[in-house]
């Protein structure tokens, strides 16, 4: 029979191995793909440490002061960083679900979405003038307005949709007081965008964070970002109105970042805000002298507020992509 012969046979065998063969080095070739791709260790050249900051001074501010704690952290850190300053608060919140973001500098109420949505957490909290705890303010032209209940139909400039101290802090106190403002809320997205507005009759009013004077430097509100702009700033834009006083804004890690790594990172920047430039870089763009340890449950004070007025994390999200 043709088909049982010896030489069908042998043809039939090595055929048969060719197939093995060819199956085989598809085999190793994609071991080797799965080799070649797989992720670089965190913190290597390969794969920075990600570190977000928001946008919220000018950006050429928290450029160069973010490139003196890049520096600082990559010389008393076993690890390399990549700077990132997103347009927005809400894109910084989305980094840490696409995996982006490591660590960022985030503000208070974003904290709380990241935490919600993507099981970010609190591990620093920075400290302003010995607090743990800060308020927001309502500025105007001086002798504008003498209570916040002036404000009652009138324009007024916010920071952001997601902002804490430049919307949501000050917000609370409009719908406390039953002031209700002229049209749709005009984000500006930068506190000193806000008083840019004021100074410049954009806005009737406008809602920024707010620090206490010292007498070695003065203002310490969000004034003082715009003073080399407007000198005289001071004498023309007052504070008409604080808020209540809320948790400092955290330093966030995400969820899945190694154990070792964190606690690394929680003492380099406890050590860095000790150090003169580091200190000084923080308080360029944050007002910041210290940062401390801090937990997920300092914030339940925070969530509670935004339940009073009806915001959730989700509402914030909505609200800021609009």
């Amino acid at each position: 029979m043709i088909f049982g012969s010896p030489v069908v046979s042998r043809v039939q065998c090595r055929s048969q191995f060719g197939q093995v063969a060819a199956l085989l080095a598809v085999l190793l070739s994609l071991s080797l793909t799965a080799c070649t791709f797989k992720k670089a260790e965190i913190g290597s050249e390969q794969n920075p440490i990600k570190l977000f900051f928001v946008p919220s001074v000018d950006a050429n501010v928290i450029g160069s002061s973010s490139k003196v704690m890049k520096e600082w952290l990559e010389k008393n850190t076993p690890y390399k960083y990549q700077i990132n300053v997103p347009q927005s608060y809400i894109a910084v919140i989305e980094s840490f679900g696409s995996g982006g973001a490591d660590v960022a500098a985030l503000n208070t109420s974003g904290y709380i979405k990241a935490h919600d949505k993507y099981g970010a957490e609190a591990h620093l909290i920075v400290i302003r003038h010995g607090k743990r705890t800060y308020q927001s303010q309502f500025i105007a032209k001086k002798g504008r307005f003498k209570d916040l209940k002036d404000l009652n139909g009138k324009k007024i400039a916010f920071v952001d949709p997601a902002s804490m101290s430049g919307y949501l802090l000050p917000l609370k106190m409009l719908i406390d007081a039953g002031v209700k403002i002229d049209g749709d809320p005009v984000f500006a997205m930068k506190h000193d965008s806000v008083v840019s507005m004021v100074y410049q009759g954009q806005a009737d009013a406008g809602a920024t964070f707010y620090s206490p004077p010292n007498q070695e430097e003065g203002i310490q509100d969000a004034r003082r970002l715009v003073k080399t702009q407007y000198p005289d700033v001071e004498d023309r834009i007052e504070i008409v109105k604080l808020t209540d006083e809320i948790p400092n804004d955290p330093i966030v890690f995400r969820k899945n970042l190694p154990e070792d790594v964190k606690a690394k990172l929680k003492q380099a920047f406890l050590d860095m805000v000790k150090s003169p430039e580091g200190k000084e870089a923080f308080k360029s763009v944050y007002g910041v002298t210290e940062i401390e340890p801090a937990t997920d449950r300092d914030y339940d004070s925070v969530r509670e507020m935004l339940a009073k007025i009806g915001k959730s994390p989700d509402e914030l999200l909505k609200e800021s992509k609009k």
